[in-house]
């Protein structure tokens, strides 16, 4: 019998600040909505936008890094695989929710105020003291001649 599959890659900005919170067992776990949009064109040549809201949630040290570095409006990368829960309402009704179980994420753009120092993020989810600068890129021609290869 074939075993299913399911991965999900999703690019979108956050459409409010984390909601973080710990289970009863003491395992941290991020609650987040990815805004993600697509363009195309119909049949007479107009373009067309549609934007999907896709509930996201991160558990551990993975949902507390994202938490830490993101807020409301910023552009995140996340994969994972699609999670299907059910529950009970206020009301008694069964409800049905399909989410994303954020397995791994990449942190997109950047950008910081002027006269403050550079972020500086874990460089893996180990939570190892060492990191990675986030610079500003100026947006300045890129001159090919400075490209060494």
């Amino acid at each position: 019998m074939a075993r299913g599959f399911s991965k999900v890659i999703l690019m979108g900005n956050l459409t409010r600040d984390i909601e973080m919170r710990t289970t009863p067992s003491g395992q941290n776990v991020a609650n987040f909505t990815l805004a993600v949009s697509r363009t195309w064109r119909n049949q007479n040549g107009q373009s067309q936008d549609q934007t999907s809201f896709i509930n996201c949630v991160a558990w551990g040290r993975t949902g507390e890094t994202i938490a830490q570095y993101v807020k409301k409006g910023s552009p995140l990368l996340v994969s994972g695989r699609l999670d299907q829960r059910s529950y009970d309402d206020k009301d008694g009704n069964k409800r049905s929710v399909v989410e994303v179980t954020v397995e791994d994420f990449t942190f997109v753009g950047g950008g910081r105020a002027e006269n403050t120092t550079p972020n500086t993020i874990p460089a893996n989810n180990s939570g190892s003291s060492q990191g990675v600068a986030i610079e500003d890129i100026d947006d300045k021609p890129i001159d090919l001649s400075e490209i060494p290869f």
